[in-house]
């Protein structure tokens, strides 16, 4: 795989072994303005024979076999597989789902952030793989536990590991009170996720909340976290900091083993 672009990994051990996975920044594109430069996403404003040359420009980097299949997210928990999603493009349809899974081997699984936070899942035989789009929203809502169902569905029994991508930091995810109560409702241990801040508003801590979810779904190794999408203005869109932005892209997908 070509390094061309600059992206943010997993370190050693964070996946299994021949589970691949990425998270782009902003630099290496051609768009232009608030978009500047690898904007993926089309929906944003941005010029569509430039996102078209940002996407080119990914998949050459991945030595892609075919367009990188990419869900019409909608903050929710539909969770799509990634054959599925790519033959309902070829047909013309752009099914929403806000994660998606794999069991074969090459198969891209891939979602669009700019302060969501991406969470890459991988049972520990590396035998299947799948990405969620985590905002507020659909993490409060099961986004994490309904593509843990599913891989479950292809892996029965096999534990799971995650990965977080970067997402806004908890020194600038400001919320209502209402978001605290959503995710408290649902788990008292939630309120340690939240600090007071200005004006009655309060400071989430989205990766914790991830990790809260995830752990109580039976995911025992999580690793990443920790990026702020907001601060590190250079490197990550950031839609709470700028309004018209760009987005990045996360994506997993796994090698076949030569042993199955």
């Amino acid at each position: 795989m070509s390094e061309a672009l600059p992206l943010l990994k997993p370190g050693p051990g964070e996946l299994p072994a021949g589970v691949h996975a990425l998270q782009t920044t902003r630099t290496g594109g051609v768009s232009t303005g608030p978009w500047a430069a690898l904007n993926l996403a089309l929906h944003t404003g941005d010029a569509p024979d430039h996102v078209a040359e940002n996407r080119r420009r990914l998949e050459q980097s991945l030595g892609c076999a075919a367009p990188i299949a990419w869900p019409r997210q909608v903050h929710g928990t539909t969770v799509i597989t990634a054959d599925a999603l790519q033959a309902a493009l070829k047909a013309g349809d752009t099914p929403e789902a806000d994660a998606v899974v794999s069991d074969r081997p090459g198969a891209i699984c891939a979602v669009q952030t700019a302060d969501c936070l991406p969470v890459v899942l991988a049972t520990v035989d590396g035998a299947a793989v799948g990405v969620a789009h985590a905002g507020w929203r659909g993490l409060a809502d099961g986004v994490l536990e309904a593509t843990i169902l599913a891989l479950n569905g292809l892996r029965p029994g096999v534990p799971i590991q995650a990965w977080m991508g970067a997402a806004i930091g908890p020194v600038a995810f400001e919320v209502g009170p209402e978001v605290r109560e959503a995710f408290r409702a649902q788990d008292p241990e939630a309120d340690a996720a939240f600090r007071p801040g200005a004006g009655g508003r309060l400071l989430a801590d989205l990766y914790r909340l991830a990790r809260q979810r995830l752990q109580r779904a039976g995911v025992a190794q999580v690793a990443g976290g920790g990026r702020c999408t907001f601060t590190e203005a250079e490197t990550f869109y950031s839609y709470r900091r700028d309004g018209a932005t760009g987005r990045m892209g996360t994506l997993v997908w796994f090698a076949p083993d030569p042993a199955r």
